[in-house]
């Protein structure tokens, strides 16, 4: 689970990141409104031309997961080359997932447990160790 208001979310497990599990929580708290305030500035940039583009792609039942992943993909890294570029490319595509993730949910909430798994598949694929150094810095 990803949240960005500072509240504790998930466990560890296995060897994965577990945020409500680590020791420092405030380093955790620090990251998460970072991120927030990343994505307040980037929200508006996201169009709803963009939202709405790739939220038909989740609709079209046709569509394999991989290709809703490459899909998704392509919209953040296209969305991210807009970006301002003092902030951290990796940051920039992590806060666009979940505001594209928030948008999708917003116009077609049927579709928000199936954005939101993709966007989980997403970013433990691409951002994985990222978030891991993110975490223990």
């Amino acid at each position: 689970e990803l949240q960005c208001d500072g509240n504790r979310s998930g466990h560890l497990q296995n060897g994965e990141i577990g945020f409500g599990a680590l020791e420092n929580e405030d380093v955790i708290r620090l990251i998460a409104a970072h991120l927030a305030e990343i994505g307040d500035k980037l929200d508006k940039d996201v169009q709803s031309r963009v939202v709405n583009d790739l939220a038909q792609h989740f609709l079209n039942e046709n569509l394999s997961r991989e290709e809703i992943m490459r899909q998704m993909s392509r919209v953040v890294r296209e969305l991210a080359q807009a970006a301002p570029s003092d902030i951290e490319q990796e940051k920039v595509m992590l806060v666009l997932t979940m505001i594209l993730v928030k948008k999708i949910g917003n116009i077609v909430p049927s579709l928000l447990r199936r954005v939101c798994d993709t966007a989980v598949n997403f970013i433990n694929q691409q951002f994985h160790d990222y978030i891991v150094e993110l975490v223990s810095a």
